[in-house]
Order: structure tokens, then sequence, then C-alpha cells
């Protein structure tokens, strides 16, 4: 499983010109799953993910956790993150995981975030979406589970 996570100032997303979700102060959460992913994958990031200390202190170091701040999340799918683009000039898609369990994991993934008493918001599984943030550093990490 990968997440590539931007800390935001605010961002949202739409759905047919229509805003489905949206933070303020946090995480925007790309998240993507590919074969073999599975319960221990999800576990390991949604903890990373909140743990992770990306937020200044008031010395301006990263020292401050999205817990420690109490900062949003915003988590959207994204299977293009398994995109393989080494052959030719079109991405294959073949190592994202089938929709259905992906959903799944894209599910449970914001289950246990949830867990943590956050504000976490979502896109729509599967749906053509525009999403707008202010990045905020900026600060963009990858984290992959293997």
């Amino acid at each position: 499983m990968r997440t590539v996570i931007q800390r935001v100032n605010r961002a949202r997303v739409s759905v047919e010109g229509k805003t489905i979700a949206q933070i303020n102060r946090g995480l925007l959460i790309l998240v993507g799953a590919t074969q073999g992913d599975n319960e221990e994958d999800v576990k390991y990031l949604a903890d990373k993910c909140t743990n992770l200390r990306i937020f200044e202190d008031q010395e301006g170091k990263m020292n401050l956790s999205v817990l420690d701040v109490g900062a949003e999340l915003l988590v959207v799918s994204q299977f293009t993150l398994y995109a393989d683009v080494k052959k030719g000039r079109r991405p294959s898609f073949t190592r994202a995981l089938e929709p259905d369990l992906a959903q799944k994991l894209y599910v449970k993934f914001i289950q246990m975030l949830r867990q943590n008493r956050l504000k976490v918001e979502q896109g729509e599984f599967g749906a053509k979406m525009a999403i707008e943030l202010i990045n905020w550093g900026p600060v963009t990490l990858i984290l992959d589970s293997k």
C-alpha cells in the first residue's frame, strides 16, 4: 500500500462540481493499494500517518504529529500511485489492486484513522474528482507499507 501525504492549510474534493469533502490545517492523503496488500499494510500506514512528526513545534522543528496538533485529514483513493511507466508512453495499471478489494482496504484505512478521534473526510472511491489544496511548507512525503 502506498500513500502520498501533503501537509495543507486547506484542501477540498469536488465531484461533478459539488464539494463533497473539505478540511482546514492537516493532511491530504492520497492512497493506493497493490496486489498482496492486506489489513497489516492498512494498519501500518494509518499508524504512520497519524504519528509522523511533520508539524512544527514552537521552535520551527518538525516535532509534532497530526495527533499533537489536532490536524484534519482528507483521504482520497488514487490507484494511479501504482502506475508503471517503464515501457512505452502510456501508464500501465496492472499493479493496482482490483477495485472491490482496494475499496475495502480504503474504507478500513479511513476507519483506522477515525479511531484517533480526528476529523477525517474522504473522497468518493472510483469517481473523477477535482482536488484543490494549499500545500503548506511545502511538505510532501511518500509512504509505502512494503
